[in-house]
């Protein structure tokens, strides 16, 4: 298959008059560029990579909206008392309702320009803490909603053992989550051996530091499979760096570069509370931070210190962590909105080689690819053939010089700017429309009716 594209954002910029050569794997077997396009398809606009979304807890998605009531305490909201309505949430959750609301977050992620999800998986057992009998039915329950939807998949399963630092015992509302390293150990090798066949990545995920000791990181950490990615929440609140120091006597991304032998497979989710000191070592380390701007708004968390952490060649990408937003454009305006607010000034994050807005797509492209361990995240010959194509119709996009482009459907009045989407060589949204989006939101719609009841 060959494609044409007027206009194509390549690693090296915006090309004009593009031709991508697909293979029958899905793979970019060569791209050219001022080209004649005699023999290809053309595209219905401008052309950028599918955005890779780094982070994801599908089953929120369903969450969202419902969490707006103040707590009524006196002591104000927080990620600690939305914390408490998820779990409360999750208590009426069962196996089909948690697939029929993953199958919508990834119609609804395809549609928004994301082609590809790391699923940070941490729900397993029954709402009793119980576990199935089949001990992976609900991590098979996402790989199944990922490939209705066509959606590439990084699965990461989740160990938790813990409800605070120290070997704290896990909560009631922490059943659904809790592992032995044994038990965790044994649902690693289940999915390894299903990975090839049913086409995810598979990675692992120690939760955080609060949920996990010292030792049980160093076994889960073990078990990954070579070349899979490893992700850990850190430093998302600033109760947990208070609560980290007095447990460690270290903040946790200190103590996760001091201990824990952080290199280019890792992924810190978050990291919001960052010193200097420690956003100059972790983008050292190679590292990416895993960033979810809309979510660390909607939960109060705090702001991340770009600026600092990218002037130090720190490597990020995006995620849609909650789902309250699927929207990587949503997500990358609120990234530099955020820091805008914080400093008190315009376009914080520009480099003087591209505008703000291709400037952070482009990196946050390349850096999700890198965390999740999937050949997408730019245009070039090896990697694999996932696109987004813009609509140019749209009124925020008409007429925009194409370096600006991107700066227009992030920061302009764009709502929409995804027209067409393709992952590993084949189109699974036209003219913005998902082919099972139908019958797919009234399974959605229909499992939230049954935990209605309930």
């Amino acid at each position: 298959m060959k494609l044409f594209a007027a206009h194509a954002l390549l690693p090296t910029g915006w090309a004009r008059d593009v031709v991508i050569s697909v293979g029958p794997d899905g793979i970019i077997g060569a791209v050219e560029s001022d080209a004649t396009g005699a023999g290809a398809a053309p595209t219905a606009g401008p052309l950028v990579p599918g955005m890779p979304n780094l982070h994801s807890h599908a089953f929120q998605r369903a969450l969202a909206g419902r969490t707006g009531r103040a707590a009524g305490d006196g002591a104000g909201d927080s990620f600690w008392t939305w914390r408490s309505a998820m779990y409360a949430f999750l208590e009426r959750v069962d196996p089909d309702a948690f697939e029929a609301i993953a199958a919508q977050a990834y119609v609804e992620m395809l549609k928004a320009g994301y082609t590809a999800v790391a699923e940070f998986h941490y729900v397993h057992h029954d709402p009793h803490g119980r576990a199935y009998a089949n001990p992976a039915e609900l991590a098979q329950r996402i790989v199944a909603a990922a490939q209705r939807a066509g959606i590439a998949l990084t699965l990461l399963p989740v160990f938790y053992a813990h409800g605070g630092f120290g070997g704290a015992p896990p909560t009631a509302g922490q059943r659904r989550f809790v592992h032995t390293p044994e038990s965790y150990a044994g649902l690693v090798a289940a999915l390894a051996g299903e990975a090839a066949n049913r086409r995810y990545v598979l990675g692992v995920a120690p939760h955080s530091l609060r949920a996990v000791t010292a030792d049980e990181l160093a076994a889960v950490v073990e078990l990954a499979p070579a070349n899979g990615p490893i992700h850990i929440h850190a430093a998302e609140q600033s109760r947990e760096v208070v609560d980290c120091v007095a447990a460690t006597g270290l903040r946790p991304v200190d103590w996760l570069l001091r201990h824990a032998g952080v290199d280019a497979r890792w992924c810190l989710v978050h990291a919001t509370h960052l010193t200097e000191d420690e956003a100059r070592r972790l983008a050292a380390s190679g590292a990416v931070a895993g960033l979810a701007p809309s979510t660390e708004a909607d939960l109060g968390d705090g702001v991340f210190a770009a600026r600092g952490f990218i002037d130090h060649g720190g490597a990020f990408g995006i995620g849609s962590d909650s789902n309250t937003v699927i929207d990587p454009y949503a997500e990358l305006r609120q990234l530099e909105w955020s820091q805008r607010l914080f400093r008190l000034e315009r376009n914080v994050l520009a480099r003087t080689e591209a505008p703000v807005g291709r400037f952070l797509y482009a990196t946050a492209a390349a850096g999700g690819a890198r965390a999740i361990a999937q050949p997408n995240g730019g245009i070039a010959r090896g990697r694999r053939a996932d696109f987004v194509v813009l609509d140019a119709d749209d009124p925020a996009l008409a007429g925009q010089a194409v370096d600006d482009l991107l700066d227009a459907a992030i920061f302009g009045p764009c709502r929409h700017p995804v027209r067409d989407v393709m992952v590993a060589g084949r189109w699974v949204v036209r003219d913005g429309r998902h082919p099972d989006e139908r019958a797919v939101l009234q399974g959605y719609r229909s499992a939230l009716a049954r935990l209605a009841t309930r």
